[in-house]
């Protein structure tokens, strides 16, 4: 039931993001949306793990999951949106 849920989540928030960005005419390039959605699958990944660790009773093991997968995941979406944002902001 959970991959359920949360395939309909990220659906939702994908629909969402597409019509924010379509509503302010912003064009995002086919390797922008290549690293949002590595950063987004490596960023559940280590959600999940995080989830599994924590479970068991290994903080050091969820904590180290966070510094060695989910820093580089948010420095990819930090990327992604900088990227497509330095466009919009040069094309104005």
């Amino acid at each position: 039931m959970w991959p359920f849920i949360i395939g309909a989540i990220s659906g939702a928030i994908l629909l969402a993001l597409v019509r924010w960005l379509r509503k302010n005419n912003v064009s995002v390039t086919w390797y922008e949306w290549l690293i949002g959605i590595v950063g987004l699958l490596l960023l559940a990944f280590t959600i999940q793990n995080t989830w599994g660790s924590l479970y068991e009773l290994e903080s050091v093991a969820a904590g180290m999951m966070w510094l060695i997968l989910g820093l580089p995941a948010i420095i990819l979406l930090v990327v992604a949106a900088s990227l497509a944002w330095r466009r919009k902001r040069s094309a104005a």
